[in-house]
């Protein structure tokens, strides 16, 4: 049975796929934005998002013993104590504001020597809007329609006394 299957398997061992988000994790939290693959991408967007959670939690608690068992959480999965330090340190206040949705992902285009397929992930800052979606073509066509419907105004004729 599949049972609690939801993750992507990358096409390794559990103990390689851990320590390769891991790796991943730390290097994007450290630069900022990494480029790798876009499954590895996709894959590693809730694991560092879940880490970052930990920080924002760990910044709001008032019981230093809170923070420290969040920060030892974080270090488990991320395991690059200079990563977590800085996250918990300095980053975590950039996400304050920011209700979930910390990284974004740009689709690179395909690499020459394999074909694969290559993305950027990066970190958004919290006063980051992002991009507004576009209506589509649909919307684009209603309205068109919607003028095409309406009558066009007519001047009035003069009137003749």
């Amino acid at each position: 049975m599949r049972h609690n299957k939801h993750h992507a398997s990358l096409g390794v061992t559990v103990e390689h796929r851990r320590a390769m988000l891991s790796n991943l994790a730390a290097s994007l939290l450290t630069h900022g934005r990494i480029q790798t693959t876009l499954t590895k991408a996709k894959a590693l967007r809730p694991f560092v998002e879940k880490v970052i959670t930990k920080a924002k939690q760990a910044a709001a608690k008032t019981d230093p013993k809170d923070a420290l068992h969040l920060r030892r959480l974080a270090l488990g999965d991320v395991r690059d104590e200079t990563a977590v330090t800085l996250l918990f340190n300095e980053k975590h206040k950039e996400f304050t504001n920011r209700n979930g949705g910390y990284t974004r992902i740009y689709k690179l285009g395909a690499r020459q020597s394999d074909a694969a397929e290559l993305a950027l992930i990066e970190l958004v800052k919290a006063d980051d809007v992002g991009y507004k979606k576009s209506k589509g073509r649909k919307a684009g066509k209603a309205k068109k329609a919607k003028a095409a419907a309406a009558p066009e105004a007519v001047p009035a004729a003069p009137e003749v006394k």
